[in-house]
């Protein structure tokens, strides 16, 4: 029981470390220190992200109405909630959404294709826009209407909204018998 405990840890520790390296690659800096908490966030990010996107195009198209309950967003609202959050959590930071984005007719979109197109515009966007904030901004106060906080605590609140979703949307997919593309490995 402890070697395949051990075994476990073992692969959990490699797939996260060649994450980690490929995500790397993307994310070069000449000054360590500069920007560390942008990059990580990002890197973090963009994880959850290709997960959320893996999601998203392992449902199919009629599994995009199904919610677990009345009142609870369903499938298609789920990952329109992740891309409008991106939007809405990037501009209280400062960053204007793109012009040919209408944020608030994100949850009139349907279709998989479409929809699946919107969120990875608002994925782009938004890893662009951490990208931009400068170190000497993380601690200014932000108020994102839901509460006050610093654009730092904004930056790891896009990053925890993402993983939030991820999680609804494991729980969504386990429900209809969709199997997260990335544990079939």
């Amino acid at each position: 029981m402890k070697l395949k405990l051990a075994s476990l840890i073992s692969i959990f520790f490699l797939m996260t470390f060649s994450h980690a390296q490929e995500v790397l690659k993307v994310q070069k800096t000449d000054n360590p220190n500069e920007n560390l908490a942008q990059i990580t966030i990002h890197d973090v990010l963009i994880g959850n992200q290709k997960q959320i996107i893996q999601l998203a195009e392992a449902f199919s198209e009629d599994q995009y109405d199904w919610r677990p309950i009345d009142g609870v967003n369903s499938v298609r609202e789920a990952l329109l909630h992740v891309a409008g959050g991106n939007y809405f959590l990037a501009s209280k930071m400062g960053f204007a959404p793109p012009e040919n984005v209408d944020v608030m007719g994100l949850s009139k979109i349907t279709g998989k294709e479409n929809i699946i197109t919107a969120l990875k515009a608002s994925n782009e966007f938004v890893l662009k826009s951490i990208l931009l904030v400068e170190d000497d901004k993380l601690t200014e106060e932000v108020d994102f209407e839901f509460a006050k906080m610093s654009t730092l605590a904004g930056l790891l609140a896009i990053m925890e909204h993402n993983g939030e979703h991820k999680g609804q949307l494991i729980a969504y997919a386990r429900s209809n018998n969709v199997t997260p593309p990335w544990s079939l490995n």
